[in-house]
């Protein structure tokens, strides 16, 4: 007998029986045991071959690929390098300088400035500008500008790339939602549609049919236009983890069901994106509604205009998610590490660390990121690895509490997930877990008695 939860996935069924089904047992409120075998997963789950064609399935080697573009950057004359250790480098724009003034300059100030560096202003956010120089080094451009008392400050043009994915694999299963008490959290809330999560990377797939009527309007930051269109598939997978429809006999299932998704494209299809692209992108989303906000991607270099964004977002009350990044180090990532940021590490299917996955004091929370299915460009799907996983179950989980209740301050949806986690017996904060394993349902429960301390097991099923 199949369970309703069988879903097709194109030309597969996953077939489950009510007992084997993750989701159907109640008591199932942590991290699955060993899946990743193929006799061990054959207990749990029965893949019936539809047809044999799977070309649908994308098998990337993105490892390969990132360590490519990180060749590359490593390699070009116009970017430069910051070594902060033996094995993590930084990126930057030689010849660029991020310029934030302390007022906008005049348009006659930016033309005399450009003439004196021998180059030309390429962009601009409000107080922000950056200027590029065809003779000048970056060095030689923070020098001129620091001499300068109406700015406030002056850095290099940082290089962000997408948090590198450390496998591609796909799997006919979802081992994550139920680690993590995702349909438990179903019965306090599915979501609300008054509650968006952006998603700030390489865009998502307009057209997927898998999260067809689950996208809000979104921005192209590097075209300056309207179309986010996903020429990576990072952005795409992430925002299929979040919101792919649920229960349509399609492909994969996200964490909720109403809650809509913002992409704001700031990386190419490489997946590198400036400091400033970033920045750009988090006051854009800031400024059109997100409630959430959702960073898969990282430096290990502070920037200044990051962190202004950063706190620009939180002023406005928004939770800021990002990943830690997946280079098994404890050098500190940005945006990860700034205050007020949610750092998001990797756990597998056992709750164990994932061994990619960074690790330190600035790690707040954990979240599956090991084989994660979910939705890729050209209507496809992957299961891929990394924190870039992991981030937007925790983005999904402040969506759901703020569904919940809308008026949750961020610091107090951060309070739900960190007071619930599934801590395995760790003595947390830990180095490795932050505060523990995310668990929606507890998470979600804590929230509904906040809110609603009276009839609330009652009244919850009333609504979504």
């Amino acid at each position: 007998m199949r369970c309703r939860h069988a879903k097709k996935v194109r030309h597969y069924y996953i077939v489950l029986n009510f007992w084997d089904c993750g989701y159907c047992r109640s008591n199932f409120n942590r991290p699955t045991g060993k899946v990743p075998n193929e006799e061990q997963a054959s207990r749990n789950l029965q893949v019936r071959n539809i047809q044999q064609e799977n070309s649908h399935i994308q098998k990337i080697d993105m490892l390969h690929l990132n360590n490519h573009i990180k060749m590359k950057l490593n390699n070009s004359p116009s970017i430069k390098m910051i070594h902060h250790n033996e094995q993590d480098k930084s990126h930057y724009y030689d010849k660029e300088a991020v310029v934030n003034f302390k007022d906008p300059p005049s348009q006659a100030d930016v033309d005399k400035m450009a003439r004196e560096i021998d180059g030309k202003l390429i962009d601009k956010l409000d107080s922000v500008y950056i200027f590029k120089s065809n003779s000048q080094t970056t060095t030689e451009l923070i020098q001129y500008f620091d001499q300068n008392n109406q700015v406030a400050f002056v850095e290099p043009h940082y290089i962000f790339l997408q948090n590198e994915v450390n496998d591609t694999l796909y799997r006919n299963y979802q081992w994550n939602l139920p680690a993590v008490g995702t349909e438990r959290g179903w019965n306090f809330t599915r979501g609300s549609d008054d509650v968006t999560i952006a998603v700030v990377d390489t865009g998502v797939d307009l057209n997927h049919p898998d999260l067809s009527g689950r996208l809000a309007k979104g921005y192209n930051v590097l075209a300056k236009n309207d179309n986010p269109n996903d020429d990576n598939g990072h952005g795409t997978h992430v925002a299929g983890i979040i919101a792919a429809v649920t229960n349509n006999a399609e492909g994969v299932a996200g964490v909720t069901w109403y809650n809509p998704v913002m992409p704001v494209k700031v990386m190419n299809a490489e997946g590198i994106g400036g400091s400033f692209d970033v920045a750009e992108g988090i006051r854009w989303a800031a400024d059109h509604g997100a409630d959430i906000i959702n960073l898969s991607l990282g430096n290990y270099q502070s920037s200044q205009v990051l962190e202004d964004a950063i706190r620009y977002a939180l002023d406005k009350d928004i939770v800021v998610v990002a990943a830690a990044g997946n280079d098994n180090t404890s050098q500190p990532s940005f945006p990860a590490a700034l205050p007020g940021v949610i750092s998001v590490a990797a756990v597998d299917w056992e709750g164990k660390r994932a061994p990619f996955s960074n690790y330190g004091d600035h790690i707040d929370i954990a979240a599956p990121g090991v084989y994660i299915p979910s939705t890729f460009t050209d209507g496809q799907y992957a299961s891929l690895s990394g924190t870039s996983m992991a981030a937007p179950h925790v983005s999904a989980l402040a969506g759901l509490i703020r569904s919940v209740n809308p008026n949750m301050k961020n610091t107090e949806v951060v309070e739900m997930m960190t007071k619930t986690t599934q801590k395995a017996g760790m003595d947390v904060p830990d180095i490795y877990y932050g505060n523990g394993i995310i668990d929606n349902s507890e998470a979600l429960q804590l929230t509904y008695k906040r809110t609603k301390p009276f009839g609330g097991w009652f009244n919850r099923f009333n609504g979504r």
